[in-house]
């Protein structure tokens, strides 16, 4: 049992801060923010992090009351997700800005907008869909663990959220150190690491579904 807590516990805290990509969210902020004054970018970081605390905590709490109320199965939804993390992956392994996190439409609206810390900072691009869709699926894999293993995710979350935090207030700095080169050197092995989750969650979900398959 304690194996498969810290198994769970790893999965969740690596799965949850690929998907929100701090590095990448914070490279977005600077495109959305460059023109402002520092205590509108603070305000901004402050409302971008805690509402998308906020919606990833509501939807770990509430994950299988949403999935019931559709009649969506779990295995179902863990393949669907899979598919959805595999193409967000791929998309990072060839140094793409995710169209699940960021169009162009949003971030050429948001320019001239200084209200962004809703969208498109909180929504998509730390709290979108892949976000939303991993929590989902790690809240109904840790009911079948243990009744402690949720405690988790919400910390992985809080984790993740406090790294794009502290990224964001430090922008500046982190991007005199990490060039375009190291950037997309990091997001393609982030890219990676997506991937070889999204596979995993794809099969496991192709397992429960057809169990008759005979794979163990």
């Amino acid at each position: 049992m304690v194996d498969e807590l810290l198994s769970f516990s790893l999965l969740c805290l690596s799965s949850i801060i690929i998907i929100i990509n701090p590095l990448g969210a914070t490279l977005t902020y600077i495109s959305l923010t460059g023109n402002l004054e520092k205590k509108t970018k603070d305000q901004i970081i402050r409302e971008a992090c805690t509402i998308s605390l906020a919606i990833l905590v509501i939807v770990g709490i509430a994950g299988t009351i949403i999935l019931q109320i559709f009649g969506i199965t779990l295995e179902a939804f863990r393949i669907a997700g899979g598919i959805l993390l595999f193409g967000i992956g791929m998309e990072m392994v060839y140094a793409k800005t995710s169209r699940t996190k960021l169009t162009a439409t949003e971030k050429y609206e948001s320019q001239d907008n200084e209200d962004v810390a809703v969208m498109p900072l909180a929504i998509p691009m730390i709290a979108g869909p892949g976000a939303i869709t991993t929590t989902i699926v790690l809240t109904n894999e840790a009911s079948e663990i243990s009744p402690y293993a949720g405690i988790f995710i919400f910390i992985s979350i809080g984790i993740s959220i406090a790294i794009t935090y502290f990224m964001m207030r430090n922008a500046e700095y982190i991007m005199r150190k990490v060039g375009q080169r190291q950037y997309r050197v990091i997001n393609r092995l982030l890219g990676m690491l997506l991937i070889a989750i999204a596979v995993q969650f794809v099969i496991t979900g192709i397992k429960l579904a057809f169990p008759l398959t005979g794979a163990s």
